[in-house]
């Protein structure tokens, strides 16, 4: 029996197949061990008791830089399932294997935070660290965000947009502050106004907004990996997903081949381990 996860910061998706290849879904919150102990994680996946004989787990999250964190939630996923054996990974090697397979590629992570890399077939041969919504994570849910969350307050936006906005959100800028430098997971909190981009597609600014945060992306990653300009770059992720449009245009003003673009690698990463 497998089970196979494919966690984001904000949420995380699990499939269970049996011995006869039938599938059970289910979803739980983002686990992220950059922000998470292995308590925390283990009361967030209780769910997940209801599977019996799990004998492999392929856990592919965010955070999962390195061993030490990888620990973290391998401790979490063992006290549920202690004979299993454990395999977790970086959230960018789930995206490298579902959309490039075993071909080269450059694979992209578009979500709540953004990552990006140079794939060989097998393995991540270069990855330009993403560095979070503060200093980087082009592209991403939170930047977008964190850029219309700066307009609104200063002023910068278009006046019916800052109308529209206090009126559904009614956050004051004290809130905010408070939000984004002193309570958790900040970048999830950011990521969920990218909604109300969604609602204002037609808007210039906001059009303009999205394809020059997703140029900025290509710009500081893609562009630095070998044969950017020859080889198939390929994205997952909600924002690449839901703005698609605005990634075409900024892909065409950078001059890449686009590749695939999938809301999430799940269905890659099952038809990947399920070809193993």
């Amino acid at each position: 029996m497998i089970l196979i996860a494919e966690s984001g910061s904000t949420k995380t998706d699990w499939v269970h197949i049996n011995n006869k290849g039938i599938e059970t879904r289910v979803q739980s919150s983002g686990i992220n061990p950059f922000f998470q102990d292995s308590e925390s994680i283990y009361s967030s996946i209780k769910l997940l008791q209801k599977f019996k004989n799990v004998e492999l787990i392929y856990f592919y999250g965010a955070g999962c830089a390195n061993e030490e964190k990888n620990q973290i939630v391998k401790t979490a996923l063992l006290k549920i399932f202690p004979d299993a054996k454990c395999e977790i990974n970086s959230d960018l090697l789930a995206a490298a294997r579902s959309l490039c397979k075993n071909q080269k590629g450059i694979a992209c992570i578009l979500g709540t935070g953004s990552n990006s890399c140079y794939y060989n077939g097998e393995n991540i041969e270069y990855n330009v660290s993403p560095l979070g919504f503060i200093l980087g994570d082009e592209g991403s849910g939170a930047v977008l965000g964190k850029k219309l969350i700066a307009d609104i307050l200063k002023n910068q936006a278009p006046k019916d947009m800052i109308e529209a906005f206090i009126e559904k959100y009614n956050l004051q800028a004290a809130e905010i502050v408070q939000k984004v430098y002193r309570e958790e997971f900040p970048n999830r909190f950011l990521a969920q106004f990218t909604m109300f981009l969604f609602d204002y597609l037609e808007n210039k600014y906001v059009d303009e907004l999205i394809v020059n945060s997703f140029s900025e992306f290509i710009v500081r990653n893609i562009k630095q990996y070998p044969n950017n300009n020859n080889l198939p770059v390929h994205f997952t992720g909600s924002i690449a997903y839901h703005f698609k449009e605005q990634l075409e245009k900024a892909a065409v003003k950078s001059e890449i081949q686009l590749g695939k673009i999938l809301k999430s690698p799940l269905e890659g990463l099952i038809q990947f381990h399920s070809n193993k």
